[in-house]
């Protein structure tokens, strides 16, 4: 019997010396996508996808747009037509917590209530919060348009809008067992606006800067982080970023308003700019966000392992990863990723957002080894 015991603890110790951490959490701990939540007719298959290429390519981050597309008890009468039911969204759960990714829920908030001529359901069901009421989403043709309308904002000001707004988050965070949230926060060129008899002369990063802070201070109370994307935070004209992925309405003060557990999502899209290493020497937790050029995902990758390696420990800690975006619904983007993954080199240069996504999964893939 001792010598069983003894061969037991000899066994355990040396596997205990030799086990190794996956390499690649050292080198880029956040590895996630960031995509539209799936149907309920093509769950089954988003299912797949995550168990048959996220998995195996060491994702461990999955950012649902969700928006609408649940079946809300808090406020039914914004649910979208065909909603995902708790059911659906349990399953989803299971797969992720099995596989250790980390699943995070998210609805636009602030901007990005509208697209073209459709409002979306808070201020379709609810018009009295909107900040610009005179300009009507009828008005939209194509950007640019006479009326300077892209998406709307809800007021961030108005005494009812977040007691709504409070509501479906919680159920979303809630039903996704979650602990952080995804608040959108991008593109918000409607803030401050002279029509709004509440925002009227405010300044328009304090505005902003408190949106972000009173939804952070809410997740809090549950101990759940906040994420946004970057692009308010970063000034398109003295970086040449210009006023999509950057502001050029002064928001971008606001980084020095937020508190610093906010998590920002970095996207550039048309090249790899450096902003990272902005937000980390911030004190802001960061990852940098790709989208359909391949090659450029792949240098952000690449960049976020070396800005890593050559910071110093505390601003290291904050450079997390990279997130891949995708922006087209998740059934028709999973058609074609497939038919790429399946095609190989015959489509070659075909189809750009899913070519990416398989570069970024070699990329991972590389990286792990």
């Amino acid at each position: 019997m001792r010598r069983i015991l003894l061969l037991t603890f000899t066994a355990l110790f040396a596997a205990f010396l030799t086990a190794k951490a996956d390499p690649i959490d050292e080198l880029i701990p956040v590895r996630g996508l960031a995509i539209e939540a799936p149907s309920q007719r093509g769950l089954n298959d988003f299912l797949k996808f995550i168990e048959g290429d996220l998995v195996p390519a060491h994702f461990n981050l999955l950012i649902l747009r969700v928006d609408w597309n649940y079946a809300y008890e808090t406020h039914p009468e914004l649910r979208d037509e065909h909603p995902l039911t708790k059911e659906d969204v349990k399953r989803i759960v299971a797969v992720c917590k099995n596989r250790g990714i980390r699943l995070v829920p998210q609805i636009n908030l602030l901007g990005h209530q509208s697209w073209a001529k459709q409002t979306h359901a808070l201020l379709r069901e609810y018009p009295e919060f909107d900040e610009n009421p005179s300009v009507k989403t009828e008005f939209y043709t194509e950007w640019p348009n006479p009326y300077g309308l892209y998406c709307k904002s809800y007021c961030p000001l108005h005494p009812d809008v977040h007691k709504v707004v409070f509501d479906v988050v919680d159920e979303l965070c809630d039903v996704f067992e979650t602990d952080a949230f995804h608040a959108g926060m991008d593109e918000v060129f409607y803030i401050g606006e002279k029509e709004c008899p509440r925002c009227n002369g405010k300044d328009k990063a304090e505005l902003f800067a408190g949106e972000v802070t009173l939804i952070r201070n809410h997740l809090a109370e549950k101990d759940r982080q906040l994420m946004i994307w970057g692009d308010r935070l970063l000034d398109g004209r003295t970086t040449g970023l210009g006023e999509w992925e950057a502001s050029y309405n002064y928001t971008w003060r606001a980084i020095d308003m937020i508190p610093k557990d906010v998590f920002i999502c970095d996207w550039h899209y048309e090249r790899a700019d450096l902003t990272g290493v902005y937000f980390a020497t911030k004190g802001l937790p960061v990852a940098s966000c790709g989208y359909r050029d391949p090659s450029l995902c792949e240098q952000q990758i690449r960049d976020m392992v070396r800005f890593r390696k050559q910071s110093a420990p505390e601003t290291a800690e904050r450079l997390q990863g990279y997130i891949h975006t995708i922006w087209s619904g998740a059934d028709h983007f999973l058609r074609r990723f497939n038919a790429v993954k399946n095609a190989g080199e015959q489509e070659e240069g075909r189809i750009d957002d899913a070519r990416a996504l398989q570069t970024v999964i070699a990329t991972f893939t590389d990286l792990a080894r």
